[in-house]
């Protein structure tokens, strides 16, 4: 660290420990009870929070710069003082920017007390493509560092969003190279990545797609393609009238594989089997016509993901605004002929023919033509197409013999979600944008992107639509601004309705 570390406030903490990981958030570090004894002596519980510097400990190498023992070393606040004695417990963060190349068969490490100035400004870079992607990834971010008591520079800071990981490096620190996070305002700055966006290892990135052109890639199978759309104002008018529809299209080559396509709108950036707005499961090309349950949002970003389920799939993916008014009249005037004209329904294929036409077409139809017999189907085929038209017994859907597989394998295959409830596909959709402890929500108290959890304990909670993470954080207090009283985050709309609401 190129700035000279401040003065420590007269405390002199300086000890060799034997480095030990656990499992926890953060950077704070577990130190043995005689540390807090030592600390407490020298008058350190006084000054505030306390911070710690961490250095490996090793054999000095000649020629060895300052630079390189900067990049093993690190700053760290600490948890608790409940470590065995002659050990230090570090959380994955600590211990990961710390022993970077290598880690020990005996990790030893130096704790130095020290004193960090209050943070201002921070520049940080993303290791990888994606982050950026993410809705309020500041907000994701600000959270995660919530559990930091320090930033070092050259740091690598770990942002976790439902079940993704992403890095983030510390590339500039302001007023020192090392500084405390705690009760301060920093000023944020993030770095584009220098990631290429088409890179194979990584599927959780969004490639931005132009309503209207065609976008050409292959997909491995198990393996998922991200894009992204945006459909504005002056689209989503038309299609909340009806006038237009939003189409997903995905041509694949005939080579032997097949894929899915899944759609959501944000802030689900990344659709998957089990959670997502809109599907297509078709076997070879298919097309996806996006109708929103609520009108008022078809504006806004879009998500699609193209998923490689069987083989290695070329595909082009294309989305296009396909207006419709045409379609309809066309509709319309030939409904309206067919109840005008004199006719006769047939018995076998149920369509209403000409009455001087009706005996010939019915001699026809019936050598050539049958009615599925399956309750509430009824489709007539050709007799040669009859044998391939089947019913899934489980769900009555139909199908093509061939497609009964992929059918049963999508549909009707148990999954088990993170939290352990085994459903089918529809089923799970349903679990997990709804029930499931482990969806992510945005709380309507604290702005986080967390676990919903499970039902509220709080009937009233239950009421008013709930979750468990937010009727705890609800039960905070917080003054209200007009009479100064402590009040609920989650009771403050109710008590100024009916202490401060003029009648």
């Amino acid at each position: 660290m190129e700035e000279v570390m401040l003065q420590s406030k007269g405390v002199s903490f300086s000890h060799m420990f034997e480095a030990l990981q656990y499992d926890g958030p953060g950077d704070k570090i577990k130190l043995p009870p005689s540390s807090f004894k030592e600390l407490s002596d020298e008058g350190a519980l006084d000054k505030g929070p306390m911070y710690f510097k961490l250095l490996k400990v090793r054999d000095r190498v000649p020629g060895t710069s300052q630079e390189q023992d900067a990049e093993e070393a690190t700053c760290c606040g600490v948890l608790e003082f409940t470590a065995k004695e002659g050990s230090a417990e570090l959380p994955p963060h600590v211990w990961n920017n710390l022993f970077r190349s290598d880690s020990p068969d005996v990790p030893l490490i130096e704790v130095r007390y020290v004193s960090l100035p209050k943070g201002t400004y921070a520049k940080l870079k993303p290791e990888g493509a994606g982050f950026s992607d993410l809705p309020n990834h500041r907000a994701i971010l600000e959270t995660a560092l919530r559990n930091h008591a320090t930033l070092s520079k050259n740091d690598v800071v770990v942002v976790h969003y439902g079940q993704l990981r992403y890095k983030l490096k510390v590339l500039e620190l302001k007023p020192a190279s090392s500084v405390s996070v705690l009760e301060t305002d920093v000023e944020v700055d993030i770095e584009g990545s220098d990631s290429v966006l088409g890179n194979e290892e990584n599927q959780h990135v969004l490639v931005p797609l132009a309503i209207g052109k065609v976008e050409s890639s292959v997909v491995e199978e198990g393996k998922f393609r991200y894009y992204k759309f945006s459909v504005e104002d002056s689209v989503s008018e038309k299609v909340s009238s009806g006038h237009a529809n939003i189409e997903v299209k995905v041509d694949t080559d005939s080579s032997g594989g097949d894929t899915d396509i899944y759609v959501s709108r944000h802030p689900l950036v990344f659709p998957t089997q089990h959670r997502h707005e809109w599907s297509s499961h078709e076997m070879g090309s298919k097309v996806l016509i996006l109708k929103p349950c609520d009108a008022s949002l078809v504006s806004g970003v879009y998500s699609v993901g193209v998923y490689g389920f069987k083989g290695t799939s070329k595909f082009q993916l294309s989305i296009d605004i396909k207006d419709v008014n045409s379609q309809r009249v066309g509709e319309h005037a030939s409904a309206s002929s067919s109840v005008d004209a004199d006719t006769v329904l047939c018995k076998n294929c149920k369509r209403h023919i000409a009455s001087r036409t009706a005996p010939l077409h019915e001699a026809y139809c019936l050598r050539h033509n049958i009615a599925c017999t399956h309750d509430g189907c009824g489709v007539v085929l050709r007799k040669e197409e009859a044998v391939d038209h089947v019913h899934c017994n489980k769900c009555g859907r139909a199908f093509q013999q061939r497609e009964m597989e992929k059918h049963m394998k999508v549909f009707h295959e148990p999954l088990q979600c993170p939290c352990g409830v085994v459903l089918e596909k529809e089923d799970m959709v349903q679990h997990q944008s709804s029930t499931c402890p482990l969806r992510l929500i945005v709380c309507r108290f604290c702005g986080d992107t967390v676990h919903a959890g499970g039902e509220p304990a709080d009937v009233r909670d239950r009421l008013r639509n709930m979750c468990e993470h937010e009727s705890i954080c609800g039960s905070r207090t917080a003054p209200c601004d007009s009479c100064g009283r402590s009040v609920m985050l989650k009771e403050m709309d109710i008590h100024v309705i009916a202490v401060h609401q003029k009648s």
